[in-house]
């Protein structure tokens, strides 16, 4: 047994033997640091995009108003970069680190909601045949009470007089792919409903398999986050529902797979919107009438952002509630446990108590000796150490000390860490207590005379706002050639970590 995952394992065992005496966890449920050992990467600012405060009225935005509030960057093959605003602007990033509205996105959408930390313009993917078929895909948010349009799909047991917000993903059609400025079409693919008071966990992502070939059953598929879509701690009396989270007749927790193309295009079987539901999905031919077959994963809180290895093994961030963050490695037909379960924990609200109550599983459970039918992370760390995980991606680039790591943070600390890939795919065991361990990336920049100082990520964007702000909004993004970016959301800056000396820290050529 490996050094560190006997060390992670002990101290789970020690947790659970704790808890089986007291019954509900109350403190600390890892009480193993997360540490730096050595590990330390430069950073170094490329571009800032424009600010937009002024733009929406105060009582439309977030508090504290970021800069510019970055979700993703995108590189395309043609060495196109492009990044977001959820303000409503898509941004092509020129050669000298120009920033130009590519399309207008809100414009586009005049009931777009921007007044929480997920709302407006959330996200955008290209499809991997872009350069030909021009085709890509935006998710926001808008308004439910007077919204002109009706939702494809609303929780089970709620009606139209129960919504509050949609949610969309749109397809959008470039006319001229090359082009840098957009002029096209647009078509709904689905719609959604939210029916709790604030608009909490939307569905903010949308992703193809980067690693899928033509000729793969994957290729060409769009798969979106998994969320409660706030049935944890959205707000109002339709909040906090367990009946909402294990089910399979609802989109609620559950990441999709689907065929963007109409099926009026493919002849294929219609999903809630305008797509085909792909029969790969095993929820899709397993001959049940009452599941969705759009549906390939759930049981995910808020499973926000999804990335690929390049072997093809697919991962997972999902934000826990009160206690554990987790990293998960996704799979077709899979349960992940929310609200059953939080980490490799219990989360007591299933039970009839609350959503800040932790119990442990039972030891032949924990252990793996007996199965209770979920799938549980590869990678925790608990709100000892951050509150909400970011991003991550399997880093194969040229910083010679994140080879073989999975790099990933925390949103609101900005905090970066690291996990050894392999201890990742091993601790993908059935095991609930086997983890990978995590370490602490220290940052560093360079002064002009050439020493090394190591800094934050919040000392950085506290820096470039010249003040204090009370969280990062960390975002991670991986460039054309593997290299990682790092992003808030409040300071507008889109940063890079460096490769090593003699590597490039410059961006593929952008046209």
């Amino acid at each position: 047994m490996r050094t560190g995952m006997r060390l992670v394992i002990v101290q789970l065992l020690a947790v659970w033997t704790a808890g089986t005496v007291a019954g509900q966890i109350t403190s600390n449920p890892i009480p193993a640091p997360i540490v730096k050992r050595g590990l330390a990467v430069e950073i170094k600012d490329l571009v800032r995009l424009p600010d937009t405060r002024p733009i929406r009225p105060a009582d439309q935005d977030v508090a504290p108003a970021g800069w510019a509030r970055v979700s993703y960057v995108r590189d395309l093959p043609d060495g196109r970069r492009f990044a977001n605003d959820s303000r409503g602007f898509l941004y092509l990033i020129g050669p000298n680190n120009e920033p130009k509205v590519y399309a207008n996105v809100g414009a586009a959408f005049p009931n777009a909601v921007y007044n929480r930390l997920e709302s407006g313009f959330i996200g955008f993917t290209f499809h991997p045949e872009f350069a030909r078929n021009g085709l890509f895909y935006t998710v926001h948010a808008e308004k439910g009470p007077g919204n002109p349009k009706t939702p494809d799909f609303i929780p089970p047991g709620y009606g139209l007089k129960d919504v509050t917000y949609h949610n969309i993903i749109t397809e959008w059609h470039a006319t001229t792919p090359a082009a840098n400025v957009f002029e096209g079409t647009r078509r709904e693919l689905l719609r959604e409903a939210h029916v709790v008071a604030n608009l909490t966990h939307p569905m903010g992502a949308v992703e193809f398999n980067p690693t899928a070939k033509p000729g793969d059953a994957d290729y060409g598929l769009l798969y979106t986050s998994g969320s409660d879509h706030g049935f944890s701690n959205g707000g109002g009396p339709n909040a906090s529902n367990p009946a909402q989270t294990q089910r399979l007749d609802s989109i609620m927790t559950a990441i999709l797979r689907f065929d963007p193309r109409s099926p009026s295009v493919t002849g294929g079987v219609k999903g809630l919107g305008d797509y085909t539901i792909p029969m790969a999905n095993k929820f899709a031919s397993d001959g049940d009438p009452k599941t969705l077959g759009e549906i390939y994963a759930y049981g995910f809180r808020n499973a926000h952002r999804l990335s690929w290895d390049v072997d093809g093994t697919m991962f997972a961030s999902d934000i826990g509630m009160n206690h554990i963050e987790e990293i998960n490695i996704v799979r077709n037909g899979e349960n992940y446990g929310w609200m059953k379960r939080e980490g490799y924990f219990e989360n007591g609200r299933w039970r009839g108590g609350e959503l800040n109550e932790l119990f442990p599983l039972p030891a032949d459970v924990l252990s793996g000796r007996v199965k209770d039918g979920f799938t549980y992370p590869v990678a925790v760390y608990d709100h000892d150490e951050g509150r909400s995980v970011s991003d991550g991606f399997a880093y194969h680039g040229r910083i010679a000390a994140l080879q073989g790591k999975f790099v990933f943070g925390d949103i609101q600390t900005g905090r970066l860490f690291a996990a050894d890939l392999a201890e990742m795919k091993k601790a993908d065991d059935g095991i609930p207590q086997t983890v990978a361990p995590i370490e602490e990336i220290q940052l560093y920049v360079r002064e002009a005379n050439g020493n090394r100082r190591n800094v934050s990520m919040q000392e950085l964007i506290d820096r470039t706002m010249g003040a204090s702000i009370s969280r990062a909004d960390l975002h991670i993004s991986r460039t054309g050639d593997g290299e990682l970016l790092l992003t808030s959301r409040q300071d507008g800056m889109i940063r890079m970590l460096v490769p090593d000396p003699g590597g490039s820290a410059s961006a593929p050529t952008r046209r």
